[in-house]
């Protein structure tokens, strides 16, 4: 890409399943305030975040106590690192995303967003072990299928399924009960679907949640909210707010509610988005917006934002677009 279209950019931010090995180490080893981040965040955890992911391969790095501050430390590092001259026309996150969104739209302080991620990661991880779950990745099926095969588990045996996340046409993750779960897997397969159990401690985005829901809830309660500056697109709705009031609800109950990110990425487009941006590691929001829009009227791009290499092109870009303006 050779320049940046500002008035049509929309950022976006990855939640679990996007943590890599050294993630945001770079940025943290070159700029002090991306380092303050990580010592932030270790203080607002109490975990020793940059000893699991700024190694190899660590056991806890899956471990969504860990991930959770770690990851938004890395989403909103790149953000304010590269942030600056861009304009954005709306902004979204991926399920534990979007509190890096709420912090980039300064709906929240950035003490309040890690407090608010760490606590979930706890509560999340407990909730698994009080009431054990499963999820699964469900692909090569459309929608339809997919309800089809939940509707069938649900009438044949007892145990909570749902559909948690709606990420592309064709790539879905069912949550619930580990028996419901299992024999969801089954009948996708005999579908000719693929199936694919995920490695998470439990059933996120279902009333499984609905204790740690509650207990998140009330320490939501206690910060301080405010408008959003620029639209933010939710997950729950697939539609734009900016009012404190109205943000604070959604999130309350975001644990508990489905992730709509296909209709959400159509959303953004149609409200005038040409181009994406990921701030995080991975890319796989990029991957799934060339999925969900591979149909679309309109030309749109979209890229990720990962390491220093590429905020530093953003920035070169940025400014060329500013003085051309």
């Amino acid at each position: 890409m050779e320049q940046i279209h500002m008035a049509a950019v929309g950022a976006v931010f990855p939640g679990q399943g996007s943590q890599e090995p050294n993630m945001g180490r770079d940025l943290a080893e070159f700029w002090d305030e991306a380092m303050d981040l990580w010592k932030r965040a270790e203080k607002a955890s109490g975990l020793p975040l940059r000893e699991v992911y700024w190694e190899a391969e660590h056991p806890l790095m899956a471990d969504t106590r860990y991930l959770q501050p770690a990851l938004t430390v890395v989403n909103v590092g790149l953000w304010a690192w590269a942030a600056k001259g861009l304009r954005v026309a709306a902004m979204a996150g991926h399920s534990l995303g979007e509190y890096s969104a709420l912090f980039a739209a300064g709906v929240l302080g950035l003490d309040e967003t890690l407090s608010a991620v760490s606590l979930r990661g706890r509560l999340m991880a407990e909730a698994g072990s009080r009431a054990p779950g499963a999820m699964a990745a469900v692909l090569r099926l459309d929608e339809e299928a997919v309800r089809e095969v939940v509707d069938e588990v649900r009438a044949a045996m007892p145990g909570e399924l749902r559909i948690a996340n709606f990420n592309t046409p064709a790539q879905f993750v069912l949550s619930g009960s580990v028996d419901s779960v299992r024999r969801a897997c089954e009948l996708c397969s005999g579908r000719k679907g693929r199936a694919v159990p995920l490695p998470v401690s439990g059933a996120f985005h279902s009333p499984l949640m609905a204790e740690a829901s509650n207990e998140l809830a009330r320490h939501l309660d206690r910060l301080t909210w405010r408008d959003a500056e620029v639209d933010v697109f939710f997950n729950a709705t697939a539609r734009p707010e900016r009012t404190s009031e109205r943000i604070k609800a959604l999130m309350r109950n975001q644990m508990v509610e489905s992730v709509r990110w296909t209709g959400l990425i159509q959303a953004m487009h149609n409200n005038g988005v040409g181009l994406f941006l990921e701030f995080g590691p991975k890319g796989v929001l990029t991957r799934m917006a060339g999925q969900i829009l591979k149909n679309a009227e309109q030309s749109f791009e979209a890229r990720q934002v990962s390491n220093m290499a590429e905020v530093s092109v953003l920035r070169n870009q940025i400014m060329a677009a500013v003085d051309e303006s």
